[in-house]
């Protein structure tokens, strides 16, 4: 497909699926144990939180290696970063499987899984703009985005069946061979970029990922972004980690709690696809953002409050269409609003801040949890509250004008 002196290839989706495959796969890994944090903590002999940290890892190592994984995105390219991130879940997941009864080495595993994490999700909006063009960025963010929540879905789901018909030792092996065939898939079939941009000369150029770091704080609206994602990401991630134990005091069993926790992925599967589709299309920002969080909060607030389970799983779903519809829209903004850094450094700054605001939220959590009833709706509240606070940060983001949007209103008008 041309378009005004320059190529669009049919392979560009050959290679965001391998992409979505290890990103997929990664999360699967990430969230295993948050459906089943009481079976877990009983198998291994150790406390809730401790299987927490499970998933906790994830964010700490993240703060740690998120900003030399984008400088190897920028640097090196997609195959070899991205690949390093594949390699890493690929032989650690299998790790896992293989040591499966000791928790010490089941911990030192997953921190190995952690590490590849953000050479893979840091590059979401590099595949994107090393394959796609202007106006279809946000669509493969969007399906970027899509299989972070596909991972954690099955994750959530098919962890407690898994764990209940097979055993946890099983579990992990079975993981562990999915994880080493999704590296595999992904060196057979990943490329670097396309035979000739998908955009006009020099539009692929970007900065240097020094320089995109100044200029992304010296940009006020990517500021506000990062503290929406600071909320945002962070109540996604404690959430998602205590789903059993913000349910188990209202009577609600582990699998109920894995298919909450998995239909409110699913929502995010369905927004994902919907919004930053139509983003593209209405060629904004910000009024989808706002939306999103809105949805996000009224969502959350039935996720803290209801008992009938009808109603909790419309309003996992609610929250689940809405907040990670924000992910790939945001993630999208965020390298419009910064061009001309590289989208790995904006990319891996705003899921830092996620990262960061996980750990603080869910020892929060933890700590704030009745000591009586083990509820965490103090908690929770305290989450709807900061969501409300982002509402008017929303409000106050501007849309993006420079070289690259200009490029994308030229498109649309082919």
């Amino acid at each position: 497909m041309e378009q005004d002196n320059f190529k669009v290839y049919s392979y560009r989706w050959i290679v965001l699926l391998a992409f979505m495959f290890v990103v997929a796969v990664n999360q699967l890994l990430w969230i295993t144990f948050a459906s089943i944090t009481g079976d877990a903590a009983k198998f291994y002999g150790v406390s809730d939180l401790s299987i927490g940290l499970l998933s906790m890892s994830f964010m700490i190592v993240y703060i740690l290696v998120s900003i030399p994984a984008s400088w190897a995105i920028d640097t090196y390219g997609l195959r070899v970063a991205v690949g390093i991130g594949a390699a890493l879940t690929g032989i650690f997941g299998l790790m896992r499987g293989l040591v499966a009864a000791n928790y010490t080495m089941v911990l030192v595993a997953q921190i190995g899984i952690a590490i590849g994490q953000p050479f893979i999700l840091n590059a979401v909006t590099t595949v994107a703009a090393r394959w796609f063009p202007v106006r279809e960025r946000a669509t493969a963010s969007g399906l970027g985005s899509l299989a972070i929540y596909l991972g954690i879905l099955l994750g959530l789901v098919l962890t407690p069946y898994l764990a209940l018909h097979a055993g946890i030792g099983n579990m992990l092996v079975i993981y562990g061979v999915i994880a080493v065939v999704s590296a595999v898939l992904f060196f057979g079939f990943a490329k670097e970029h396309p035979p000739t941009p998908p955009c006009p000369p020099g539009m692929e150029v970007r900065s240097l990922v020094l320089d995109g770091l100044k200029q992304t704080f010296r940009e006020r609206n990517f500021i506000l972004l990062m503290i929406i994602f600071f909320v945002g990401l962070g109540a996604f991630n404690a959430v998602t980690t205590w789903i059993e134990d913000i349910l188990r005091p209202r009577g609600f069993s582990s699998t109920q709690a894995g298919i909450v926790g998995g239909l409110m992925i699913a929502g995010g599967i369905l927004g994902a696809l919907v919004l930053p589709s139509l983003s593209d299309r209405f060629r904004k920002r910000t009024p989808f953002l706002i939306a999103a969080i809105l949805g996000a909060a009224v969502g959350l607030i039935g996720v803290t409050y209801v008992t009938v389970y009808w109603l909790l799983l419309v309003a996992a779903f609610v929250m689940g269409f809405f907040l990670l519809s924000a992910g790939p829209i945001g993630f999208q903004y965020g390298a419009e609003v910064t061009y001309p850094t590289p989208e790995g450094t904006s990319n891996g700054l705003l899921l830092l801040m996620g990262q960061i605001s996980g750990i603080v939220f869910i020892f929060a959590m933890d700590s704030l949890k009745s000591p009586t009833t083990g509820s965490m709706t103090t908690s929770l509240v305290m989450l709807v509250v900061l969501l409300f606070l982002c509402l008017l940060l929303g409000a106050r983001l501007k849309e993006p004008k420079n070289l690259l949007t200009e490029q994308a209103s030229q498109q649309d008008n082919l």
